[in-house]
């Protein structure tokens, strides 16, 4: 395929998925497996915006990994601390732009403060968008969408006659992902598939790719195959 042809999408999903396989195949514990897992993140976003994407997002935590056992939440909401205040740092050194969608709410508060405080120092980065969906759903996002939506009609910001005209990109602005586009690409690793609740609005016309790799040996060379993939794929978005 020449190069004129090749095309880079603006927008990457990652449902990052093999952390507890990775680790059991090396007869460690699942927890090992998440660790090395968070090390993958910073590398894919490197080698990401030198590719040429400017959006990517991850899916952290999701509304159901609640139901984990208890020992490896803890290390989950721990590793989420930890690579929140290194965050703070490397987001500036690398001048990327972080931002948490999901309800941040059911989170300790600390974790609440820390996800702010990076939002708030990264806001003028004009590197890679990147983020991280935690404590999210799918459905769950379209359903407080719709309770802001309801709210605002409820306090007359919304006539009858705009809620019946409202379009598509209208009810976006009430979504978490408001303030960037929908994703071009889809790559779920580890074999499985299915979208596992995940940014279920957004993803309607994205292109789906499934590899076998776990996650903590996912990088430049598979995030390359994957948009490869991508240029293979006519989208046609419903037309001929």
């Amino acid at each position: 395929m020449s190069n004129e042809n090749y095309t880079i999408p603006q927008h990457v999903a990652i449902i990052m998925d093999g952390n507890g396989r990775w680790a059991k195949k090396r007869m460690m514990p699942r927890t090992y497996g998440h660790v090395q897992g968070s090390k993958t993140v910073e590398q894919v976003c490197e080698a990401a915006w030198k590719m040429g994407i400017k959006y990517l997002t991850v899916y952290a935590f999701s509304t159901e990994n609640w139901k984990r056992p208890e020992q490896e939440v803890n290390t989950l909401m721990d590793l989420l601390r930890d690579y929140m205040k290194d965050c703070i740092q490397k987001s500036s050194k690398n001048n990327m732009r972080v931002r948490v969608i999901g309800d941040i709410t059911r989170l300790d508060e600390d974790l609440q403060l820390s996800i702010r405080e990076l939002e708030r120092v990264s806001a003028k980065n004009t590197g890679l968008n990147f983020q991280v969906a935690l404590n999210y759903g799918g459905r769950d996002e379209i359903l407080r969408a719709a309770k802001r939506l309801a709210k605002d009609c409820a306090e007359g910001k919304i006539s009858a006659k705009e809620l019946d005209a409202m379009q598509e990109n209208d009810f976006e602005h009430y979504l978490d992902t408001k303030e960037i586009p929908s994703p071009e690409l889809l790559i779920r690793t580890s074999g499985e598939l299915r979208l596992s609740n995940y940014m279920l609005w957004q993803l309607a016309y994205a292109e789906f790719y499934f590899t076998d790799v776990l996650w903590p040996d996912f990088d430049k060379k598979e995030l390359k195959k994957a948009i490869d993939y991508y240029n293979k794929r006519d989208r046609r978005f419903g037309g001929i």
